[in-house]
This record gives structure tokens, sequence and C-alpha cells, in this order.
């Protein structure tokens, strides 16, 4: 497995338009991430990364949306994506729509991210699908450096071990638009091998109490409750006695 970190320099989008069939990938991901969205609340939306500030979530009932990035248009603060400049515990949600994709650290993308999220903060990631029609480009040599296939196509199962590491809970995972030149995706496809999506969706939440509990915690736990029912026990045997 290649680390995540990485030196080496990608050409990064600064829109959809940029990639073949990037505006089907945009409105397929509006299209998905809408029940998402709905059901998000509190008092404000970070969009990290140009591609996300071009994902519609006008129907998000978080009135306060910032878009952060480094450069692109509507952009209300302008940083990278691991050095957010907000106070931790101080945002709701945020989305990064392909913004670990062309990312040299994604780790300290998703730490910064944790930082500033509240408790049970709502944290949405999408990329490409490694193991699609899409991510069979990556193995032509003549593709390799373009857009999209010169992104990191990180699988669902190694982010959401990432997730894991910072605690937090994957509520909803889906993969969709099998077929990318297709603007549905290729609904039959789609519909019966959701698997070979060319893109993925993680929606996680942040939690403040361990997941799974640790076994040696567990087992300590269950020695300092057995002397307690022991006595408990005895106390009961003691009063039937004398009465």
């Amino acid at each position: 497995m290649k680390p995540a970190k990485t030196r080496q320099i990608r050409h990064v989008p600064h829109s959809w338009d940029e990639m073949p069939w990037g505006d089907y990938y945009r409105d397929a991901l509006n299209q998905h991430l809408q029940p998402c969205l709905d059901r998000l609340y509190g008092f404000h939306l970070l969009k990290i990364g140009q591609l996300s500030a071009q994902i519609d979530t006008e129907s998000c009932a978080i009135s306060h949306q910032v878009n952060v990035g480094l450069s692109g248009e509507n952009l209300q603060v302008i940083a990278e994506s691991g050095s957010l400049p907000f106070e931790s515990k101080s945002i709701d949600a945020c989305l990064l729509a392909h913004t670990l994709a062309w990312s040299s650290d994604p780790h300290r993308i998703l730490r910064e991210v944790d930082r500033v999220l509240i408790d049970d903060g709502w944290m949405i990631i999408s990329g490409f699908n490694l193991f699609s029609v899409l991510g069979m480009g990556k193995l032509i040599p003549g593709l390799r450096r373009q857009v999209p296939w010169n992104s990191r196509m990180f699988t669902q199962t190694r982010l959401i071990d990432w997730l894991s590491l910072l605690n937090y809970e994957v509520v909803q995972r889906t993969r969709f638009q099998v077929l990318p030149w297709n603007r549905q995706g290729g609904k039959v496809i789609s519909t019966h091998l959701p698997a070979l999506g060319c893109l993925s969706i993680i929606v996680a939440r942040k939690r403040t109490f361990p997941l799974i509990m640790n076994p040696a915690k567990k087992a300590a736990a269950k020695r300092r409750l057995a002397p307690a029912v022991g006595a408990t026990s005895r106390m009961r045997q003691r009063h039937q006695d004398s009465d």
C-alpha cells in the first residue's frame, strides 16, 4: 500500500469543467448528496476546496456556508485545506468534495477538519473509486498524468480506517455513476452493480465516546464489579440468616 503522504506535484483542477465528463460528476454528486444535506443542521458549513465550492448545497438547513480554498471563484476564505483559520470545535459540518483526491497529505486535512468540527459534527467525503471503469484509466500510461486520472483514488475501506482512528462513525457510504461518459451513469448497471461506480461518498459523524471498548478496560471493569456483586449477595444471605 502506498503511503498517504507524498511529495508528487499534481495538476489540481479548479473546476469540474476542467476534467472529462466533469459536469456529469458534479450533477451526480449534487443528486446523491441531497438526502444527506437535508439531514444536516447547525450554524456553520465549510465547503473545503474549489470543487466543493461548486457543489449545490442550497437545500441544506445550515444557512451560513463558507467556501475555503487557495484559488478559484466563489471563495470567501483563502486558506490551505490543512491549515484552516477557524477555532477548534466551531464548525457543524464539512464537505470535502474530492478534496483528498488531489491532496499531498490527506491525513493532515482530516486532522484539521476534525479539529474544527464540533462534537457530533458531520464530515462528508467524496472521491473517485479505484475499482471502476474510470479507475482502470490509471493503467494506461498516457492517461496517468491527466485529470482526473492523476488524482489519488483511495478505497472506501482505507478512508473508513482513517476515520475510525479519529473516532468517527460512518453513517452512510455509497458508490454510483458506473459509466463516467454517460450523464445518468448508466441507470440499469448502476442499479445492479453500484460497487463499480466511479464516484464514492462517505458520510461520517464525530463521536466523543469510544466506538469499540478497549478489551483491557472491559476486563478491569468486570474485576471491579465482581467484588461488589459478591458483597451484595453476602449481605442478603446474612440478613436471611438473622431472620
